[in-house]
């Protein structure tokens, strides 16, 4: 069987910008194929996208290819499969349970939410992102880590580092340098809080980790925070900003959300329409095929999740924002032993505290020039500024 035809024309840059007209003209045309800037075979069809996810035994997610390990320094629970992946990750899970997340982290939240949103000035144009959006994800994340000295600036900046050098396709050498530095930060605020989880143990993940009966070893807790600030903070802070752009260039829909409380529908369909985080690599561990088109042993697949969900076979019109269209499984969360950790905590906070909470408030918030807002982002994406006004 032929391998997957190569592309040389596609770029990082153009993936950057505005990959959804790419992926509709892939889906279309060819879903399985190899881009060569990428240097993956970029599959773009629903079915594809998750029957890769939910077979770890075929597809690994132990990728030594990405800049992920360089990032991270570190081989991430992201890049494990079977029981050494269970082991990290159940080695995090007592603080994510329900019984925390409504007990502890809600109300935190809740109250944080509340802080930030009072900060806010009425009356005049403000940009969501930077006023509150990043640092009140950076603020609820801190203290779910165990570091809740760490700003609300230290917060993002690290976790833009981690980000940037993950995603560094590239490999260039700037977000490298940078994420070293970061490193070095978070190395040693975690060396600081330690010793003081052993003597005030707590549910933050830190000192779960640290305290347990038996623990995993050290370079794996500090790894696993790690991967909780890379993806902890722009997740809900991309899900919030694209929710609330989504509302608030559909008013009808808005107003039927109001109506209805149905604020979850605005967060699945927000976090459905542009996916917080677009892409993920598995390599093959053995040949297969898809579509017809053999996929070597050790060759990467990147499943475009990005694209699963705006799928014709499974939503139409998926490149809209809709909170009415017809219910259908997206796969922003993943699936498969990877599925998001943070998946609940974040369904919680942004979808039924945030969402109700800022509207409440600013029942007749508008956005500012839409066109102005800027969308950015291949691995993860969403709106690098919201300009509104709280009226």
């Amino acid at each position: 069987m032929p391998l997957a035809p190569m592309d040389e024309t596609i770029s990082i840059a153009d993936l950057t910008r505005d990959p959804y007209p790419i992926y509709a003209r892939l889906r279309a045309q060819s879903p399985v194929l190899r881009v060569k800037s990428v240097g993956r075979t970029l599959l773009t069809k629903a079915v594809d996208t998750r029957a890769v996810k939910d077979n770890p035994a075929l597809f690994s997610s132990n990728d030594p290819g990405t800049p992920m390990e360089k990032a991270f320094e570190a081989h991430t629970l992201m890049r494990k499969d079977g029981d050494a992946h269970m082991r990290e990750r159940t080695a995090m899970m007592p603080t994510f349970s329900a019984r925390n997340i409504k007990s502890i982290w809600a109300p935190s939240y809740e109250k944080h939410a509340s802080a930030y949103l009072d900060r806010l000035p009425r009356d005049e144009v403000i940009d969501l992102f930077p006023m509150l959006a990043g640092p009140l994800a950076a603020r609820i994340l801190a203290e779910i880590l165990g570091l809740p000295d760490a700003s609300d600036a230290d917060m993002q900046h690290w976790s833009q580092a981690l980000i940037d050098g993950a995603g560094n396709f590239g490999w260039a050498d700037e977000p490298f340098a940078r994420v070293a530095k970061a490193n070095v930060a978070m190395n040693a605020e975690m060396a600081r809080r330690v010793p003081i989880l052993k003597a005030n143990p707590d549910q933050s993940a830190l000192s779960v980790m640290v305290n347990a009966d038996d623990p995993i070893e050290m370079s794996q807790i500090i790894s696993n925070i790690k991967i909780a600030i890379g993806g902890g903070i722009n997740e809900p802070r991309d899900a919030l900003l694209t929710i609330l752009y989504g509302l608030l260039t559909n008013p009808d829909q808005l107003e039927e959300v109001k109506a209805t409380a149905n604020w979850s529908a605005a967060f699945e369909e927000g976090v459905r329409w542009v996916a917080p985080i677009q892409v993920s690599s598995r390599r093959a561990t053995e040949d297969t095929e898809i579509r017809g088109l053999t996929i070597p042993k050790g060759d990467v697949v990147m499943t475009v999740q990005a694209s699963a969900n705006h799928d014709e076979d499974v939503f139409e019109d998926g490149h809209l924002y809709n909170v009415f269209r017809k219910s259908a499984p997206h796969q922003s969360f993943g699936s498969g032993p990877h599925h998001c950790m943070g998946t609940h905590i974040s369904r919680h906070t942004v979808g039924k505290i945030m969402l109700p909470m800022i509207f409440e408030r600013s029942p007749n918030m508008e956005l500012v020039d839409p066109a102005s807002v800027i969308w950015s982002g291949f691995g993860f994406r969403g709106p690098l500024n919201l300009p509104v006004r709280l009226n």
